[in-house]
């Protein structure tokens, strides 16, 4: 079913890059966005492509709703990382967040998201698909960088991509590291670049990075995306291959990844 996209468009944004192409792109096609910007990182950039930034913390959910139904959004785009672990550093929660994380039965990535698009849906505002204002991004299948990988490297790959679907149907994690057929790590709450981390240490140089989407990806939240410090992680740490999920992935600055790629001899593919 084809979408009416409204001229006034809002984004909440979490950190990294995402955000700001997003409202770049959005502005460009003659978009009026409005930002709720959740994340210090990027909040300046928002400021150049949308006509207000509001700055809240993730947990102020009545200011939340009451901003965006003053600014009378009927459709919103959720771009960008927000670490679950605000929540267990005791970030400012005002009482509705405390009465959502309360009723929850669980706290993983989807559990969390699903709730707050149904208090979006109960102020007549719909979430849209993540990828509606940044197709121009996703991974074309294929290796994306001048080197090829060899047998071995390929078999890393394959069993990568299995463990990493297999993890997704849990709502663990879309990253794994794996050297030698082995598991040195799975992406739990710490985040696909201390997932790298963890792993390289395990492993030593040569490991294997796979990042998928989930087997039942909502594409509203939390589609897998890499980006240059993807690519500066896995250096620092000796990971020697990314592979990634072909047409369900987003991928940052696209050119200077894989530049950073060849430069350094890594291995970046979608499949």
């Amino acid at each position: 079913m084809s979408i009416v996209l409204d001229q006034k468009q809002c984004l909440i944004a979490g950190d990294g890059e995402l955000p700001v192409a997003m409202a770049e792109y959005a502005q460009k096609n003659g978009f009026d966005v409005v930002a709720i910007s959740l994340s210090s990182d990027n909040r300046n950039r928002l400021k150049k492509y949308c006509s207000k930034v509001y700055n809240f913390g993730p947990g102020e959910i009545i200011k939340i709703k009451q901003t965006l139904i003053d600014e009378k959004v009927t459709q919103l785009t959720f771009i960008g990382k927000v670490h679950k672990g605000l929540i267990l550093r005791c970030p400012k929660l005002d009482k509705e967040a405390i009465r959502l994380i309360k009723e929850a039965q669980r706290l993983n990535d989807d559990a969390v998201m699903l709730t707050l698009v149904d208090q979006l849906e109960q102020i007549g505002i719909r979430v849209l698909d993540q990828t509606i204002f940044i197709k121009n991004l996703m991974a074309p299948p294929g290796v994306l960088g001048a080197i090829e990988p060899d047998e071995d490297q390929m078999i890393d790959v394959e069993y990568g991509y299995w463990l990493a679907k297999e993890m997704g149907k849990l709502d663990v994690g879309q990253s794994v590291v794996i050297k030698n057929k082995m598991i040195m790590a799975v992406e739990a709450i710490e985040g696909t670049d201390k997932c790298i981390e963890r792993g390289c240490k395990l492993g030593g140089k040569g490991v294997c990075v796979v990042k998928v989407s989930k087997p039942t990806q909502d594409k509203r939240f939390d589609i897998p995306a890499i980006g240059l410090n993807t690519l500066k992680m896995m250096k620092r740490y000796g990971a020697n291959i990314l592979a990634v999920e072909a047409n369900e992935t987003i991928i940052v600055n696209q050119k200077e990844v894989i530049d950073y790629a060849n430069k350094n001899k890594i291995i970046v593919m979608a499949i």
